[in-house]
């Protein structure tokens, strides 16, 4: 055994070891418990960076640690190919996407190997791959036939910069989740998935994920945003039109003196002409498509519309009310039309006293008057009704029912229920996709392509064009065809999927990548499915995670698979910050263009003082990022792999420390001397397995803490994945090994039964060790006489119940000086183990709640004060 540890020399080596014995790769086995651990799959940029370590380094000790149980483990590994990033950056490099795909592939892949990653990669799949979008084309097209699938011509959300339609989900704040543009509406034909015929189902078995961070399913529930009352009709006047109103309060009906409109509404337009009021509505109109919807939905956002010259009856009263098109009316929530009732709705209230429009109160509480209720601002809590005819009297609440019944008894309208989501638009107008799997004919109409034509490749001889736009519509050869029933001329559709499309499924296709008779092999899918921990960031919530689930309904009515959801347990893992550094002249820095004097920071560029900003996510913009391939380079993936894990819990954001990577480095080298001294004498004795009591005095502390730390780590593990107080344990484990020397207890002095204790304790710590720094330890298991390669299948160890006795102290915690929890622990643990046993403790974590953490202190290992 080398006496100085060399990552580089050793994980190379134990790389090679665990490909060519195919120590990851997994099969069916219908006699062992199956463990289906997935981290979701990355876009390949061609370079992996810190937040990608953190994330597949957290599921590789998952991998690892639930195989050393005993369980059949799948752990893949692929590629969420297509997309406009990847057609964006070949564009700027004057190369092909698939070029830029599969050389950034080759790239990453090389990269996470480098890692240790145990991943089966004899599964690995790219969604760019022709043998993969068949099956989401077949499937397609069996959705199709089955109406799950339609085209239409609608208001789309249209960015400008990635010329292309975007999903409702993929506008944030009125913006394009990937230029972050603003993005406007525009008229255009394309396909949709019904995926609100699940919205309900969605719905529902949020309540059935317990495994799900509840900020998850709380933002599912949220866009899914399903509400209950009553849909009104209001006839316009002198015409034939009637306005469809959701409102979730007909109690309020009575007092809807004006109607509003969305700009996008079909009437809009339609109403104003002939009225004196169409070039004002039609350049409001205009206006309004300009700007992000987010914007429109302001609560600060001055309220502002158009009369359109026309008229609507308030069904209940027979009352002629103003129909305007307003900013805050949106197209997408309930019918597109707003009962506008000023005395009861704050929005309503400022726009009726800024078009001078009627107020009229109908609830009222019981201490106020009808002239009091509504004299400086909407009130928009329950009362007694009033100017509500035969409702007078009642209570709101009880009238709502009755209010429905008044409606559907006179024709007036409906119950009703209606959601926030819309069905997904899955057309882009985009090269760098699966293309749509339908043909245009002009006999027939719109015709599936047959399976035996699947799939339907993407050409790769095409000319990109500038600004996005897709060269599909002027490439003959892929354009042109026949039609698959008549045989006459027709065209091909020339949209591509939606690149969440790809992902939505590709868990399954893991179960049997090879298949090439099927999206997958249902009996591999039975077996493996459902994924048992999935591992990705919150940001996919009402994406990602929630087209997954919908896809899987799909595949279930399809009969391809016989379970609803695809995820049983999710972890959202945090991210990884570091303080920004900017400088007057060059603007923000990376870290090696910024050196230091004293406490003082300076530019290397310019030499001027440097601002040391805020601690913000990792990012290229800010230029606050690490690029890991160096720190491996430097330290090794197991000191990277092991400060990532340490740092902080995996559902936190984790803090960037030149100084913890450091400190993680000197704890492996630390293990490492102490396995050398002990070398020789290792070789020459078995671990010690017996009772605790035949020991003596001075061994025995050491053998009880070492099942402690099994018991600890193990319930570190199994509890919550606290990686990082399960290292804690360890390295308190490692320091009792150094402190028996305090007791006469070294290699030259030990007595057999002595060594043979401190080989259990470096044996426990290897394994405990082994799903943190896989390298690290299978090199340390080999030097001391294990077979080589051997600690990839080792079992995880168990504790001895009778050897966990050991005194304990009573730890009291404060957060900035109050009393917020106490916890006991063992009398030996030191300050370190203290502060990360504080830190993990439920009360306090519910004070700290997002606060950062600013200190943490202990005071004669008695008391842990955190301040934040």
């Amino acid at each position: 055994m080398d006496q100085r540890y060399d990552p580089q020399t050793i994980e190379p080596k134990w790389q090679q070891v665990w490909e060519k014995t195919r120590a990851f790769c997994a099969d069916a086995d219908a006699s062992r418990e199956k463990y289906y651990l997935l981290e979701m799959f990355p876009y390949p940029s061609g370079r992996i960076h810190i937040g990608h370590v953190r994330n597949y380094t957290i599921g590789d000790v998952v991998a690892r640690y639930k195989r050393m149980c005993g369980y059949n483990v799948l752990h893949p590994m692929g590629w969420d190919a297509f997309g406009m990033p990847a057609e964006n950056a070949a564009i700027a490099n004057k190369t092909h996407p698939a070029q830029w795909t599969w050389d950034n592939i080759a790239a990453m892949r090389k990269q996470l190997k480098r890692l240790g990653l145990s991943y089966d990669w004899e599964r690995e799949l790219a969604t760019c791959d022709p043998k993969y979008y068949k099956w989401e084309q077949w499937l397609f097209i069996r959705m199709y036939e089955k109406g799950m699938v339609y085209r239409k011509e609608s208001l789309v959300n249209w960015c400008e910069t990635c010329s292309t339609v975007l999903a409702n989900e993929q506008v944030e704040n009125g913006e394009c989740w990937r230029c972050g543009r603003p993005v406007k509406q525009k008229k255009l034909w394309g396909w949709f998935f019904k995926i609100t015929d699940y919205a309900d189902d969605l719905l529902e078995y949020c309540e059935k994920l317990p495994g799900w961070p509840e900020k998850v399913l709380t933002m599912q529930k949220n866009w899914i945003g399903k509400s209950t009352g009553a849909e009104i009709r209001f006839p316009v006047s002198g015409t034939d039109e009637v306005i469809d109103v959701f409102t979730t309060r007909p109690d309020t009906i009575y007092g809807a003196t004006y109607m509003v409109l969305a700009p996008e509404h079909p009437l809009v337009r339609t109403l104003s002409r002939g009225t004196g009021q169409q070039e004002a509505v039609d350049a409001f109109v205009d206006r309004m498509a300009a700007e992000s919807r987010t914007d429109r939905m302001l609560e600060t956002k001055e309220k502002e519309g158009v009369f359109l010259g026309a008229w609507c009856t308030n069904p209940v009263t027979g009352t002629q009310i103003p129909v305007y098109t307003a900013n805050f009316a949106l197209m997408e929530y309930g019918t597109g039309a707003v009962m506008s009732v000023p005395a009861h709705d704050q929005r309503d209230y400022e726009f009726a006293k800024k078009y001078g429009i009627d107020i009229i109160v109908v609830i009222k509480p019981e201490d106020l008057s009808v002239e009091e209720t509504a004299a400086t601002q909407a009130y928009t809590g329950d009362g007694v009704m009033v100017n509500s005819g035969p409702f007078d009297g009642m209570h709101n609440r009880k009238a709502y029912e009755d209010l429905i019944a008044y409606f559907e008894k006179h024709g007036l309208g409906k119950r009703s229920i209606t959601y926030r989501i819309r069905d997904w638009g899955i057309s882009r107008q985009r090269y760098w996709g699966a293309p749509v799997p339908m043909i245009h004919c002009n006999t027939c109409g719109i015709v599936p392509v047959k399976d035996a034509d699947l799939p339907v490749v993407l050409p790769e001889n095409v000319d990109l064009l500038d600004g996005g736009g897709s060269p599909l519509a002027s490439h003959e050869a892929f354009v042109n065809v026949t039609c698959p029933k008549c045989g006459a001329a027709a065209r091909r559709e020339t949209d591509t999927m939606d690149t969440f499309v790809e992902s939505s499924w590709y868990f399954e296709r893991y179960c049997s990548p090879h298949c090439d008779t099927a999206m997958f092999d249902k009996k591999e899918v039975a077996y493996w499915m459902p994924v048992d921990q999935y591992i990705g960031g919150v940001e996919h919530a009402v994406m990602h995670l929630l087209y997954s689930r919908y896809f899987t309904r799909v595949l279930k009515d399809m009969g391809l698979v016989d379970f609803k959801e695809p995820f049983t347990r999710l972890l959202t893992q945090g991210m990884v910050c570091k303080e920004t550094q900017h400088c007057p002249e060059h603007g923000f820095l990376y870290p090696e263009e910024a050196g230091a004097h004293g406490e003082s920071v300076f530019c290397k560029k310019c030499g001027q003082p440097v601002e040391v900003g805020r601690v913000e996510k990792m990012s290229k913009s800010k230029k606050n990022i690490i690029d890991p391939n160096e720190l491996v380079a430097r330290y090794g993936a197991d000191t990277v792999r092991l400060f990532c894990l340490f740092a902080a819990p995996p559902e936190r954001d984790l803090e960037w420390s030149e100084q913890g990577v450091e400190g993680g480095f000197r704890f492996l080298n630390r293990i490492w001397r102490l396995a050398s001294a002990w070398m020789v004498r290792f070789r020459q004795t078995r671990a010690f397995t017996n009772a605790p009591d035949d020991l003596n005095e001075k061994i025995r502390p050491l053998y009880i803490k070492t099942h402690q730390t099994i018991k600890k780590v193990t319930d570190d593990i199994e509890a919550r994945f606290h990686f990082n107080t399960a290292i804690s344990a360890v390295m308190e484990l490692v320091n009792a090994m150094y402190q028996a020397e305090t007791r006469d207890i070294s290699p030259e002095t030990a007595d057999d039964t002595a060594t043979s204790v401190m080989r259990g304790a470096m044996e426990t710590a290897l394994l405990l060790l082994a799903p943190v720094v896989p390298h690290f330890t299978e090199e340390l298991w080999a030097a001391i006489g294990h077979e080589p390669g051997s600690l990839a299948n080792q079992s995880w160890p168990a504790w001895r119940t009778d050897a966990l006795s050991a005194d304990t102290r009573l730890i009291v915690v404060q957060v900035n000086g109050k009393l917020r929890g106490k916890f006991e622990i063992d009398a030996e643990a030191d300050d370190e183990a203290l502060k990360a046993r504080a830190l993990e403790d439920e009360n306090v974590v519910r004070f700290i709640a997002d606060k950062p953490v600013k200190k943490v202190i202990t005071v004669k290992h008695k008391l842990v004060n955190i301040v934040v």
